[in-house]
């Protein structure tokens, strides 16, 4: 099969149904980019879902597929409630039991917009519960240069995270040991009014419930991050005096899944600032209803940027660190901050 055949599409009728166009507007007034990207999360995460699991049931119809992580989302333009949203969906990639579907968001008609492109990586499964396993899917073919370079590319991004997982345990460089350096320094002086970075969290505690199941005694995985962007969002106000608008969701992990009546705490917390941008980390920890279980079920890390109603940016304070974990988490966000300007230097992203 050709990554061609598993094409899907869908659509949200933003244009002409009211009530749905309601429920996507972050708030009932004019304003551009009016839109709830945590709902377009759990949006997208059902898109890739779907497309994956047509896949895969041609070949074991009783099989079932779960997010393992959202490589990317990178925002090339912001979205308009006031008009329909278009998901063009298809597998770029079939690994063992793996398979990598991107998303093209946009909105159709004339003229069309490019909104984001995203990029995620679903597992087949056999089974449920303690007896879920993995299971191995037969390879796509590609026939055209086109269906050939995706593939290579989605490879290509699967190697560059390991890459980044093992540049991030490297120590810092003179230039990162110089700017942390520096952070330090300025809380020496007496009259240091800065934002430290341990005060820049927010929490949230949340039970489970069969309303958000989406296979059997699991918890649909787009509805987890759809709260943990909105907590995020929340979280980037405290340093952005203006508006906080995503840019880019640089990485979503599923660790575990989330069950029925587990308990869940999620922790928001600014790590990085650049000029304009904020970077949020958060973390979902699920708890088992006996207290016997405790594990991370997802990371996320979120970039925003401030900006005016216009969506010119504008600039945020710098953030302070205090503790080596604290540097840690500085030190990620200012090299996912600094690989972005690269990408968009080549003009990959679009500007902000």
């Amino acid at each position: 099969m050709r990554p061609t055949d598993t094409t899907f599409f869908r659509t949200l009728p933003l244009s002409t149904d009211l009530s749905l166009r309601r429920r996507f507007m972050v708030v009932d007034e004019p304003l551009q980019g009016n839109l709830r990207f945590g709902l377009l999360l759990e949006v997208l995460d059902k898109v890739a879902e779907e497309t994956a699991l047509s896949y895969v049931r041609r070949f074991t119809p009783e099989a079932r597929v779960v997010t393992a992580a959202i490589d990317n989302i990178i925002i090339r333009h912001p979205a308009d409630v006031n008009r329909d949203i278009l998901f063009d969906a298809r597998i770029n990639h079939v690994g063992r039991s793996s398979m990598e579907v991107g998303i093209r968001v946009e909105h159709p008609g004339d003229p069309s917009v490019h909104i984001a492109s995203c990029y995620f990586t679903m597992v087949a499964r056999s089974g449920s519960g303690d007896d879920a396993k993995s299971l191995a899917i037969p390879p796509q073919e590609y026939m055209d240069d086109r269906e050939k370079r995706r593939a290579e590319k989605a490879v290509a991004r699967k190697e560059a995270y390991r890459k980044e997982r093992e540049e991030l345990q490297e120590p810092p460089t003179r230039e990162e040991y110089n700017l942390l350096a520096k952070l330090h320094k300025a809380q020496e002086d007496p009259d240091f009014k800065g934002l430290l970075a341990r005060k820049l969290v927010t929490e949230s505690w949340e039970r489970m419930y069969p309303e958000q199941e989406n296979v059997p005694q699991t918890i649909f995985g787009g509805y987890l991050i759809r709260r943990a962007y909105e907590i995020s969002a929340i979280c980037a106000e405290l340093v952005a005096p203006d508006r906080p608008v995503i840019v880019a969701v640089n990485r979503i992990n599923f660790f575990h899944p989330v069950k029925l009546d587990d308990k869940l705490h999620f922790t928001s917390r600014v790590v990085y600032t650049g000029k304009t941008s904020v970077s949020v980390e958060a973390s979902i920890e699920r708890i088992s209803r006996d207290r016997t279980t405790k594990a991370l079920s997802n990371s996320c890390l979120f970039t925003f940027v401030n900006v005016n109603r216009d969506l010119v940016p504008q600039p945020v304070p710098q953030v302070y660190t205090s503790t080596y974990a604290e540097d840690a988490r500085f030190l990620e966000g200012h090299r996912h901050h600094c690989a972005y300007l690269k990408a968009r230097e080549l003009g990959r992203y679009r500007k902000t």
